[in-house]
């Protein structure tokens, strides 16, 4: 449903308990949704695997311009 949405600009996915699995469906989504702008995932367990495939879809998503991945498990490294 992300994938094809037009009024959805804002999501807020804090402490939803979303894991790997759960964040690499997200950046998925991320290469085909074309309003999202704000995608807060802050306090998620999604680790480095899923972060650094969230780094590739952006590079084919030109709308979002924040994504909080405050204590999510991520290394500074991982989304270089």
């Amino acid at each position: 449903a992300l994938q094809v949405n037009t009024t959805l600009q804002n999501l807020q996915l804090e402490l939803n308990q979303i894991t790997e699995r759960g964040g690499q469906a997200l950046a998925g989504v991320l290469q085909q949704n074309s309003t999202l702008a704000t995608l807060n995932l802050r306090k998620n367990r999604i680790g480095d695997t899923a972060a650094q495939m969230l780094a590739s879809a952006l590079r084919h998503n030109s709308t979002l311009t924040s994504l909080n991945l405050y204590k999510t498990g991520v290394e500074s490294a991982a989304v270089n």
